[in-house]
């Protein structure tokens, strides 16, 4: 029901502002990308190595609609919004960092930690709105080498597709297979699952444009992105008896980008 909910809200987002946007709105496109921190079950939560170690890279294509050029009034709304639709692409292979792996290499659960493998493929269709306190819209686009920090929040609509394997042969048992991976959980047969769907997720930013030339703008930005599911990396122990598995998957993108100015 909220999938269904947010996804007619989106599109009916969509088709409004695109009607008004012929005659009122101007509109921006511009290109980013960068890495991506993928916080999943593979590894050690908080540790530096596993932070490291998956990390995948992502690319998208944005949009933004500008309220202020084209209005011919100054309100504060218009002066410091901008709503920002985005297509994007992010993939990130996954291993088992930490203290657990780094301990007795003749143990049984180590080695098979270490041989475990993951991959998480994303494409996503979200928007955000995004807020500039410091500085008007108008004044940045007129003030060559300015900077213009922005907060942003959002939702995306995800499909992904994820990949779980091992080294040592076929996972689903007691010789290839951690023991917390066997458990049922949520559903499944075991704790991970190769599989494909769609998930749902809530986004959180914060960046700074900078004004490279008058139709030209330079942007980077670290977002926060919390989906709706724990499976996204194929991992998922059942979250009653492993507490340590209390949150969903999540991912914090640095992304560098490029804007160009349409209709100016």
């Amino acid at each position: 029901m909220l999938r269904n909910t947010i996804i007619s809200s989106l599109i009916l987002f969509i088709f409004s502002y695109n009607s008004i946007a012929q005659s009122r709105l101007a509109h921006e496109i511009g290109i980013i990308a960068g890495p991506i921190s993928f916080k999943s079950d593979y590894g050690q939560r908080d540790d530096y190595s596993t932070n490291v170690g998956n990390t995948g890279f992502g690319i998208g294509l944005v949009h933004f609609l500008n309220f202020s050029y084209n209005s011919r009034r100054e309100n504060y709304f218009n002066e410091h919004f901008k709503v920002r639709s985005e297509i994007s692409f992010n993939k990130t292979d996954l291993e088992h960092f930490g203290i657990t792996v780094d301990g007795n290499s003749n143990d049984i659960g180590v080695i098979q930690l270490k041989a475990m493998r993951g991959r998480s493929t994303l494409a996503n269709l979200g928007f955000q709105l995004e807020y500039s306190p410091f500085m008007k819209i108008h004044d940045f686009k007129n003030t060559l080498g300015g900077f213009s920090p922005y907060i942003s929040a959002g939702a995306q609509f995800s499909y992904y597709n994820s990949k779980v394997s091992s080294t040592l042969g076929p996972l689903g048992n007691t010789s290839t297979t951690f023991y917390k991976y066997l458990t049922p959980s949520d559903g499944h047969q075991y704790g991970f699952s190769s599989q494909s769907g769609t998930v749902l997720s809530v986004t959180y930013g914060a960046g700074v444009h900078y004004k490279l030339a008058p139709l030209h703008d330079l942007l980077f930005e670290a977002r926060f992105q919390y989906f709706n599911s724990d499976w996204i990396d194929g991992l998922n122990p059942n979250k009653n008896i492993y507490k340590e598995n209390k949150s969903n998957d999540n991912q914090i993108w640095f992304n560098f980008g490029y804007v160009y100015y349409l209709d100016f």
